[in-house]
């Protein structure tokens, strides 16, 4: 039964990527009422949060959009940092968000980048554990792989409301500003939703992958 939930999952992570790009480059061609483009904004945004200190940076990767913490730089990959569309404007406002988040000393945020590095190195090494421990029954190692798990889980869950608050802290900016109205708010809702939606799925694998391991004992 995981097996077969985790294969779905997987299945749902792959067309979910595919769904975003399609619809993030459908939106980069959508204009509102204020066309600037994604680098615009966002330094327009990071101004008017009292951020004049946070840089703006292009990317070459696409969809590689993030908020640096420690060099305090937006990131844009190059189709958002020079589109002028309702997609990159709201993926650059929901960087912002994580950059006044970071600003206000949002707990969350700071426990998600204490805890990034040392799972994203152990991370490769829980299957690995788990599957040894197994092999060879040795009980301590399977449940430090389990409890690595664990801690991915933990990761995820405290992803969910900081990309979810980034995003609000984004349309609520790009309504305030007018760089929305009625006649595209939807389609800067749809990219941030599915790019959400990302991390969720994320969760529910993490989840999974937890239970699998527990009930296996």
């Amino acid at each position: 039964m995981y097996s077969t939930l985790i294969l779905l999952l997987l299945l749902s992570a792959v067309a979910l990527q595919f769904a975003l790009k399609s619809t993030v480059k459908k939106h980069l061609k959508t204009l509102g009422p204020r066309p600037e483009t994604g680098a615009q904004v966002a330094r327009t945004l990071l101004d008017r949060q009292g951020l004049p200190h946070v840089t703006v940076e292009e990317t070459s990767s696409k969809l590689s959009d993030h908020y640096d913490p420690r060099g305090k730089v937006v990131r844009l990959s190059a189709d958002i940092y020079h589109g002028q569309g309702v997609a990159a404007q709201a993926i650059a406002a929901h960087e912002c968000g994580h950059a006044a988040q970071d600003a206000e000393a949002m707990a969350l945020l700071r426990l998600r980048g204490q805890l990034a590095l040392p799972l994203s190195a152990a991370s490769w090494l829980a299957p690995l554990m788990v599957m040894v421990g197994v092999m060879v029954h040795f009980t301590a190692l399977y449940w430090l792989g389990a409890l690595i798990f664990a801690a991915l889980l933990a990761f995820h869950l405290i992803t969910l409301p900081v990309e979810f608050d980034a995003s609000r802290r984004a349309l609520t900016a790009l309504h305030q500003l007018r760089y929305l109205d009625g006649r595209n708010v939807g389609g800067a809702r749809r990219v941030l939703g599915m790019a959400a939606m990302t991390y969720v799925i994320a969760a529910l694998m993490a989840f999974v992958q937890l239970l699998q391991i527990l009930t296996r004992r």
